[in-house]
């Protein structure tokens, strides 16, 4: 047993029994942030290698529990488990530490880089970094494709919901909310009524080998005093949490007009905090089917700038969204100077995304254990998890016919409209760089950050020397 865990006790523990002192906590959490690279799988693998194999400070069931329940939000489910596990530890203020250092430095080296951006995005230099950029970051989404389709289309009921979904999305411009809720349900009802292709599994989950038991952790098998559920406290840090978040949206509203920049990104990105299941990819495609789509606040190309961003920096990947927001600020700034606009609509943005991901960890954990083997529930993950795939590939195709050629018309269909590249136009160093990123990733197993950097200085290269 580790020799900082304390006794087994019956029924609950007492916040601190555990002997990690928030100092501490406080320190390892900016650890995980700095390390927190490669997207949710990569950034949950940092966490159980640190929290439960290095420290032991909760066991390998606590851990995978939690996974589950954050996989069932809307929202990036690293930075949810991460404020889950500093709230089981240290209480609310354990789970804001917790929260808020997992999304801190990439928020500050995503700010760094829009900057650099608007400011020198035409020197051939940045030019060239950002062109050989998009041709990594089409390869790391195909990957994603692959990589979440192998553990989610187990059988053909869950490979019909991807084509259906990708269907919707792609010929039939359906909203990505829609799909969701139609995959949600269709699982719902699968799993009650008991269909063994409902059944679920898979996640982005640590192995098995080498399981670290909660009885051999600091934290034990009992949920401290905190943990268990206090409606009094629910509604109390709901209540403040829900008026943290939707406040600045309504005075936006009043203040302002429902037309103003401001107000709109605080709209749009507050909806995007509610509906966006699926982990990041496919919030990616919902924010560029509105807000390159509907809303004209940046180009497709711009939006594989913004996502090349979120991929060489800490966090979350959907940090992307901050640039979004940054961008279409910079482009509407009113009296602001255009700058000065861009920061204040990339701290709202940031600010409607992830002040809602506390509000789901504080109102939900006390009673997780409700959720504990709900079959149905589960159902409606996996559901959801298939739907996913599809939209991810909507994504990947979306990305490469804005990549690869230089010119794409919309040709208009009984049912909506779809992107249709013009083959004369086909960027053939793009399609080369684009071509040897995939080579890396899938024959040779190459890591996203060494992918990301050899096209950057191969972009870089090329266009600085013509």
């Amino acid at each position: 047993m580790n020799a900082t865990a304390s006794p087994i006790a019956s029924g609950s523990i007492a916040a601190g029994e555990h002997g990690i002192p928030l100092g501490e906590a406080t320190r390892v959490w900016a650890r995980i942030a700095a390390l927190s690279f490669g997207g949710p799988a990569g950034q949950i693998a940092v966490m159980h290698r640190i929290l439960v194999e290095e420290k032991r400070w909760i066991g390998e069931e606590r851990f995978l529990h939690a996974l589950n329940y954050c996989m069932l939000l809307p929202g990036p489910e690293a930075q949810q488990l991460a404020i889950y596990i500093g709230w089981l530890l240290h209480k609310t203020k354990g789970g804001l530490i917790a929260g808020t250092l997992f999304v801190l430095p990439g928020f500050l080296a995503i700010l760094a880089l829009s900057y650099l951006y608007v400011l020198l995005g035409h020197v051939p230099l940045i030019e060239g970094l950002f062109f050989g950029l998009k041709a990594a970051v089409l390869a790391v989404v195909v990957q994603a494709v692959v990589r979440v389709g192998s553990r989610a289309l187990k059988n053909n009921v869950m490979r019909g919901i991807a084509a259906a979904a990708f269907v919707a999305i792609f010929f039939l411009d359906a909203p990505f909310p829609l799909i969701i809720l139609a995959a949600g349900l269709a699982g719902y009802i699968g799993g009650r009524s008991g269909a063994a292709q409902f059944k679920g599994g898979g996640g982005h989950g640590p192995s098995a080998s080498n399981v670290i038991h909660d009885r051999d952790t600091a934290l034990g098998e009992m949920l401290p005093a905190h943990a268990q559920p206090n409606l009094r406290w629910s509604l109390k840090i709901c209540s403040i949490l829900l008026a943290l978040w939707l406040g600045p949206v309504l005075a936006l509203f009043l203040v302002l007009g429902p037309d103003d920049i401001f107000t709109r990104i605080a709209s749009f990105f507050s909806q995007m905090a509610v509906v966006t299941f699926g982990g990041a990819y496919a919030v990616l495609a919902y924010v560029a089917q509105e807000a390159v789509g509907t809303f004209g606040w940046l180009k497709p190309g711009e939006m594989l700038d913004g996502l090349g961003m979120a991929e060489t920096t800490p966090g979350p990947l959907i940090m992307v969204t901050q640039f979004v927001g940054f961008l279409a600020a910079f482009r509407d700034a009113g009296p602001l100077s255009p700058l000065a606009a861009a920061t204040c609509g990339a701290i709202l943005t940031t600010w409607v995304t992830f002040v809602p991901c506390f509000l789901w960890i504080f109102a939900g954990a006390p009673f997780i254990e409700r959720l504990r083997g709900n079959k149905a529930l589960s159902s409606a993950l996996t559901a959801i998890t298939a739907a996913v795939v599809g939209v991810i590939l909507n994504l990947a195709l979306w990305f490469a016919i804005h990549t690869l050629f230089r010119r794409v018309q919309q040709l208009p269909t009984a049912l909506g409209t779809i992107d249709v590249p013009l083959l004369a136009s086909i960027n053939i160093p793009a399609s080369l760089l684009s071509a040897a990123a995939l080579v890396a990733v899938f024959r040779f197993k190459a890591g996203v950050l060494p992918v990301l950097g050899t096209c950057a200085a191969l972009g870089a290269a090329y266009v600085v020397l013509g």
